[in-house]
């Protein structure tokens, strides 16, 4: 088996979202819950095989692969984040929709990205009329946490390794 790992230079957390409460259910025109207080953090712990400590997703057996999601903020419309789109980690500088099927470094935290997060009708609804269409493709990327450790806001160390 060869492979190919890749460092990748200036990459930033941009921000980090753990919430235990899913906020966007049922039909987008009945609205979105409530949001919560706290759930943008400036550090997330991550546990191997569960996801982000405190996060919805967290434990859940049918989210083992998918407990953590990634998205770009070259994706997004300015002033967008993940209060909007409902992902676990903003990144700028780093291509996630690219790294199907790759493992990520994150500072030392490792995921394996297996699938996209596509984007859903809610889109429309927090980020504006045609963000879902427009996501299509850049909507992020749904991983397995590999290692334990901590996610920080600010700069990050990325390293890619892809197998094959």
């Amino acid at each position: 088996m060869t492979g190919v790992v890749e460092r990748v230079d200036g990459v930033e957390i941009v921000e980090l979202l753990v919430s235990g409460l899913h906020r966007f259910e049922g039909r987008p025109s009945d609205g979105a819950a409530p949001e919560p207080s706290g759930e943008l953090v400036a550090s997330a712990e991550v546990r191997a095989g569960l996801g982000l400590v405190g996060d919805r997703y967290f434990g859940r057996r049918a989210h083992r692969l998918a407990s953590v999601t990634l998205i770009a903020a070259e994706s997004l419309p300015p002033g967008v984040g993940l209060r909007e789109t409902r992902r676990n980690v903003l990144l700028r500088g780093l291509p996630v929709d690219d790294l199907l099927g790759a493992t990520v470094s994150l500072g030392g935290v490792v995921v394996k990205v297996h699938r996209r997060a596509n984007p859903c009708a809610w889109m429309d609804v927090t980020i504006g009329p045609g963000a879902m269409k427009a996501l299509r493709g850049r909507g992020g990327v749904r991983c397995e946490p590999l290692t334990a450790g901590v996610l920080r806001v600010g700069p990050v160390d990325v390293t890619v390794s892809r197998f094959g």
